[in-house]
């Protein structure tokens, strides 16, 4: 019976990084660091990079070597990864259900427009 590799989880530090990166795409640290520096004007270069240096060795970033600044990559889509942490989610904390997590969601207070464009989203799924 094969099992399937397991995928890491990151850290809300880590998450923060991927979503700076995925628009990019791939990037050298030193281009992360400008990127967050923009939000978080306290982060320093050696804090993105060390970062970024253990999401390589976790498994969450991808690491391009053969240039003198190593370009780092995002090891699984923005989707991908958002959908396993999801079902993560809904197995620890809604008892498997997508049902429950959606109510708790709806509960939360979402805007207005949030609201419509779901309904609108469930109106096209049913056409």
């Amino acid at each position: 019976m094969s099992t399937l590799p397991t995928i890491p989880k990151p850290t809300a530090a880590e998450l923060d990084l991927l979503q700076t990166l995925w628009p990019l795409g791939a990037a050298t640290a030193k281009q992360v660091h400008q990127k967050i520096l923009k939000a978080r004007p306290d982060v320093t270069y050696a804090t993105v990079l060390r970062l970024m240096q253990i999401m390589h060795t976790k498994g969450l970033l991808n690491r391009d070597e053969s240039e003198r600044s190593h370009v780092y990559a995002p090891a699984q889509a923005q989707d991908s990864l958002q959908t396993n942490l999801l079902k993560d989610l809904i197995q620890k904390a809604f008892s498997g259900s997508a049902k429950a997590l959606v109510l708790a969601a709806l509960r939360s207070g979402i805007s207005k427009k949030e609201r419509k464009e779901i309904e609108d989203m469930l109106k096209d799924e049913k056409k």
